[in-house]
């Protein structure tokens, strides 16, 4: 049932706005550490709050729960629409479990005594924890296109005032690859909401599986498969699929460490997000046409980003390299359109976010205490802070699917849906197992280089041990890898009555067998 007023859901959605409106009234100059704690307070009640959704969220029923709903522009079927289900609730958890830890992990950085500007720093943070929140609760097309909008904002001046030497070249290349494919969305949205008479996604959705509302498809050249294009690059420059990449490692390298990890923990699973709620519901058939095309292209994008990362001599671009390679398996397993390779792409989304954002935090209180991202800079790092090299490698191991660990149940469960896939199949899954392989040998080529053996450079000999607000940060990583590495089923058992409706459209019923009629003369 809808409700007109404001719930929890609105409260969750507006907490980090509340500690974002505190900032403001704060000096920057004499209150630094009133405003590092303020935002940091704020996202730990947003967290706190999220919880909340998840505890009251009733698993059985696969419709969207904490419904609010209120006109905004009704004379254009425009409202404040928001809502939860299986295939959201989780990314919303993510986000407001990410967003603390990458608060806290900035306390402590060099980046402000070079470029200063503390107050606007946390007050882009809270602001870009908003608008990721409402991609993920937005229920009307246009508001999720105006929260999509607003993450690029916060974003974009993250990295091009506290990036490292090149900030502004991968602040604008950020910028103008995401709103190039922003415009096609809006296209598209436009176009869907005007054929509707509504942007209300759940109307137009219920629309399509009834047969009132329908796009021609007759052929990969139709309308649903332009407008299914129109939204598929816009999902696929975020997430990004091969070969519309190239953006992510400038991006990465240069921001700062917090930057990096919403970046990898948060901002790119609301692509593989959008391929989810509006891709697949919104246009089946060109799903459908499209899956093996798209198959294709994250196959490539497992092995090239894997290959690559090996290559890298730069150890945070090596991490920004695995991400192409890991939400390869995340698209894959979305577009095999079947319940285990949805419900393995979903939870490999929130995999991805804790084991790489893990491993930028790692790379960060490196490089704060020896100033280089240089794999070679290093070595026998394990000796020197034991506790730290055993967390590193328990988050490497984490990233590369080792079984008992978070990352194995998500690309098991893809690589299971991608093998029984009615759309893609046995070779599908093959390739896309190479990229487990050489997963295995970036990772453990990387962790060797950096922490095991001697230790070769003096600089390397009395590095600053770990202050208690980096274990803060890092326990949580380790704490959420664990947990669902040996517990994957309540994660799960949220998400499979959502997703097992959206992928029962895809399944082609089996062809009856028809029993052979024996007639028998009469006696």
């Amino acid at each position: 049932m809808e409700n007109t007023g404001l719930g929890l859901i609105t409260v969750v959605l507006f907490l980090p706005m509340v500690g974002l409106t505190i900032l403001l009234f704060l000096d920057g100059r004499t209150q630094v550490e009133n405003i590092k704690w303020t935002a940091f307070g704020t996202s730990i009640v947003t967290f706190l709050a999220s919880l909340l959704l998840w505890a009251g969220y009733d698993a059985g029923n696969p419709a969207l729960q904490f419904v609010e709903r209120m006109a905004w522009i009704p004379q254009y079927g425009i409202s404040y629409y928001v809502g939860l289900d299986g295939l959201s609730l989780l990314l919303v958890i993510l986000t407001t479990f990410i967003m603390p830890l990458a608060i806290l992990s900035s306390f402590r950085s060099h980046i402000f005594e070079e470029r200063g500007r503390e107050k606007l720093y946390y007050i882009f943070m809270l602001l870009l924890e908003w608008a990721m929140i409402g991609v993920f609760v937005a229920q009307d097309l246009v508001v999720f296109y105006i929260f999509w909008e607003v993450t690029l904002v916060p974003m974009y001046f993250l990295i091009g005032i506290w990036g490292a030497e090149r900030r502004i070249y991968a602040a604008i290349k950020f910028f103008l690859y995401t709103r190039a494919g922003s415009i096609l969305m809006l296209l598209a949205v436009l176009f869907v909401g005007g054929a509707a008479g509504t942007f209300a996604l759940p109307e137009i959705i219920a629309g399509v599986q009834s047969g009132a509302l329908s796009f021609p498809m007759d052929g990969l050249f139709s309308t649903q498969s332009f407008l299914f294009l129109g939204f598929f690059i816009a999902f696929a420059i975020k997430v990004p699929v091969f070969p519309l990449h190239s953006w992510l490692p400038d991006a990465h390298v240069q921001a700062p460490t917090a930057g990096s990890v919403i970046l990898a923990g948060v901002l790119l699973k609301m692509g593989t997000y959008g391929l989810v709620r509006f891709c697949l519901p919104l246009f089946p058939q060109a799903s459908i046409e499209w899956a093996p095309i798209i198959g294709v292209l994250a196959v490539i994008g497992i092995i090239y980003g894997a290959w690559v990362s090996y290559a890298q001599t730069d150890v945070k671009k090596l991490v920004a390299y695995s991400s192409v390679s890991h939400l390869g398996f995340v698209v894959l397993g979305i577009f095999a359109l079947n319940a285990a390779g949805i419900s393995g792409g979903i939870l490999q989304m929130v995999n991805h976010g804790i084991s790489t954002g893990g491993l930028f935090l790692l790379v960060g209180m490196l490089y704060e205490r020896r100033h280089t991202k240089a794999i070679d800079a290093y070595g026998g790092i394990w000796k020197v802070l034991p506790v730290f090299g055993g967390i590193s490698l328990l988050i490497t191991l984490s990233s590369m699917g080792l079984p008992g660990l978070n990352g194995f149940i998500g690309e098991f469960t893809i690589l299971l849906g991608t093998f029984g896939s009615q759309y893609l199949g046995f070779f599908f899954a093959l390739f896309a197992t190479l990229g487990v392989i050489l997963a295995a040998v970036y990772m453990l080529y990387m962790f060797q280089k950096v922490y095991m053996g001697n230790v070769t450079k003096p600089e390397n000999e009395n590095l600053e041990p770990l202050h208690w607000q980096e274990y803060a940060v890092l326990i949580p990583i380790v704490v959420a890898i664990i947990a669902i590495g040996l517990q994957p089923a309540p994660f799960f058992r949220t998400m499979d009555a959502s997703v097992g409706e959206l992928a029962s459209q895809f399944e082609q019923p089996e062809r009856e067998v028809v029993e052979p009629v024996i007639v028998r003369n009469a006696p």
